[in-house]
This record gives C-alpha cells, structure tokens and sequence, in this order.
C-alpha cells in the first residue's frame, strides 16, 4: 500500500493510503543507521490511550537533504534483515527507560 504523509506538526502525521481514508498517528522516534541512506520512522495511533497496547507502524524513507521527511514519501520494508534491525531498535527503545 502506497502511503503519503503530511506533518501537522512536529510529532503528529496523517498516513492516506490508497483509497483516500486518512488515518492520523503520533511520531514514536526516527533513526538512520550510520550505515545506511535510508531513514526510519515508527508510528503509533494518535487515539492511543496511554498503557494501551497498540501496534507500532513502521516506514523507512529517504530523508531529504535536511534529514527531514517532510517531503519524504514512506514505503513498506519487506526485507526480512531490514526488519529484524527496526524491531531491534524498537526493543531497545521500549526496554530502555533512559530512551523514552
């Protein structure tokens, strides 16, 4: 599923996928590996309700010349490596408390 963005502001994104329904989410982090040109960003509900489990979204994109994805269009990882190395670093991030 092909899905654009648009920032609405520092920490929230509206995900429109290809039948047009709009779907708003809170920014969980971004990183780029040192050895890659590729970014990631990984998303959460924006009705999440604190202590809920929820599903976390994940993208990578190619950051512009800023390192921002403002412009940046998302797409899938389906790379079986690619995504063992984002649910490391989301491990990493949801069991280390000085991270969050």
């Amino acid at each position: 599923m092909a899905e654009k963005q648009n920032m609405n502001d520092d920490s929230l994104i509206t995900l429109v996928d290809d039948k047009g329904n709009e779907t708003l989410y809170q920014i969980l982090f971004t990183f780029q590996p040192d050895e890659s040109d590729k970014g990631y960003v990984l998303l959460v509900p924006d009705d999440a309700q604190p202590g809920e489990q929820v599903d976390v979204t994940a993208f990578a994109y190619y950051p512009d010349e800023d390192g921002s994805a403002t412009e940046a269009e998302f797409f899938e990882i389906e790379d079986d490596a690619e995504w063992e190395m984002v649910e490391g670093v989301l491990d990493t991030f949801l069991n280390d408390p000085n991270m969050q």
